[in-house]
C-alpha cells in the first residue's frame, strides 16, 4: 500500500523554526515529485513547495521563499520541510503528496497525499 505520513508539526512563535517530515512508503521515491502544501481554515490547500528527482528541481511559493527549504532524502524515502522565520500567516495543516515525474501545481494533479500535520505561529 502506498503511504505518506506527515509528521513534526506544533505549536510556535513567531519568528521561530519547525522541521516537518514526510515518510513514504509503496512506491519508487526517486520517480515522483514530492511536494508540500497547506490549508488554512475556510481557505483552499496550496502548494507550498515540491522536489522533482527527475528535473533536478526544487519550487518554493513566493510567500515562503528564503524562509522554507525543501530537501529530501531517497535512501530513506523521506522528505522535509525546513521551516524558518515562522510567520502565524503560515498557521495551517500541512500535507506531503506525491506526483509522477514533475512538480505539478494544481493539488488534483497528485497521486498520493499524507494525512496532514498541524503547524500553528503564534504572534
Amino acid at each position: 500500500d502506498v503511504q505518506l505520513q506527515a509528521s513534526g508539526g506544533g505549536l510556535v512563535q513567531a519568528g521561530g523554526s519547525l522541521r516537518l517530515s514526510c515518510a513514504a512508503s509503496g512506491f519508487t521515491f526517486d520517480d515522483y515529485a514530492i511536494g508540500w502544501f497547506r490549508q488554512a481554515p475556510a481557505q483552499e490547500r496550496k502548494g507550498v513547495s515540491c522536489i522533482s528527482s527527475s528535473e533536478g528541481s526544487t519550487y518554493h511559493a513566493d510567500s515562503v521563499k528564503g524562509r522554507f527549504t525543501i530537501s529530501s532524502d531517497y535512501a530513506k524515502n523521506s522528505l522535509y520541510l525546513q521551516m524558518n522565520s515562522l510567520k502565524p500567516e503560515d498557521t495551517a495543516v500541512y500535507y506531503c503528496a506525491a506526483a509522477k515525474g514533475s512538480c505539478p501545481h494544481y493539488p488534483y494533479e497528485y497521486d498520493y497525499w499524507g494525512q496532514g500535520t498541524q503547524v500553528t505561529v503564534s504572534s
